[in-house]
């Protein structure tokens, strides 16, 4: 997919996490390898980065398929009023990796992001006498090991992280499951979508909204759809603040045909409150 609106520069793209991180790896996958990362905090900080400067891509995970939903970051979104542009998919894989001149014999204690320990927890439990301690980032904890030149430690991340910070991978591939993959989200300011959205062509929405507080008011607009032939790939509801017991739904829907889409969303709009198309985007197919 090709988003550069701009020849002569690189694309902008702000993620949480380091150098090295699944958000990296992510990022370049899909805008290519010709970026300048911004590299962020928090979830908060990437959403900061493009109010900031308009012009700012953000990449964000919204969900795992072990972990669920990143439900704060859906917030985010809707907050901010970013408009998605294309979703990537990839596999999680993870290494443990250490010092270069150290080895099994030498390690005491094991540090990651404590998904990724939990993601590892069978490859962990063969090796009892490591220490596993908690860490904000996997990447970071990379990074830490290396320029802090910690002996003893290891971090649990990606390959490509250890090869960034100069580690040398003990053992690759040590995930329990090997079909984990992360979703990400590529984002633009609501301003600036449409210069992406020229060069791509869409077949998945995602949307949001609201609805009365009234019985089968949400299978009405699943009829809808369903009438339209248009497929629910996702459904997340979130509490609305300050409103006891109403929700905002968060749909996913893919679609053959882009009028009879837009024509559903005319159809479910009266039942609905503050229906938000958050963006109009193609599927990612994992190969």
């Amino acid at each position: 997919m090709n988003y550069s609106t701009t020849p002569d520069a690189p694309l902008r793209i702000a993620i949480q996490g380091a150098p090295g991180s699944f958000h990296h790896i992510a990022a370049r996958q899909h805008f290519g390898e010709d970026i300048e990362l911004i590299c962020c905090d928090t979830f908060e900080g990437v959403f900061n980065a493009m109010r900031e400067d308009d012009s700012v891509l953000g990449l964000i995970a919204i969900e795992n398929t072990i972990a669920g939903s990143l439900l704060h970051n859906y917030e985010l979104m809707r907050e901010h009023k970013c408009t998605i542009i294309g979703e990537h998919k990839l596999r999680i894989e993870h290494c443990i990796a250490c010092l270069p001149e150290e080895g099994w014999d030498d390690l005491r204690e094991v540090n990651s992001h404590p998904v990724a320990l939990q993601q590892c927890r069978h490859y962990l439990s063969n090796h009892p006498a490591l220490k596993v301690v908690e860490a904000e980032d996997t990447a970071g904890v990379a990074r830490r090991i290396a320029s802090q030149h910690l002996k003893g430690h290891a971090a649990i991340c990606h390959a490509s992280a250890a090869e960034h910070y100069g580690l040398k991978v003990l053992s690759n591939h040590i995930e329990d499951n090997k079909h984990n993959f992360t979703r990400f989200l590529a984002l633009a300011d609501e301003w600036q979508a449409d210069r992406y959205r020229e060069v791509i062509h869409s077949n998945k929405s995602s949307i949001v909204f609201s609805l009365p507080h009234e019985e089968g008011s949400l299978s009405q607009v699943l009829s809808i759809f369903s009438f339209y032939k248009i497929n629910l790939t996702k459904i997340q509801s979130l509490p609305i603040i300050g409103r006891e017991w109403q929700y905002l739904f968060y749909v996913d829907v893919t679609y053959p045909d882009y009028v009879r889409y837009r024509q559903s969303i005319d159809a479910v709009r009266p039942l609905t409150r503050d229906l938000r198309i958050l963006g109009e985007y193609p599927e990612f197919q994992v190969l």
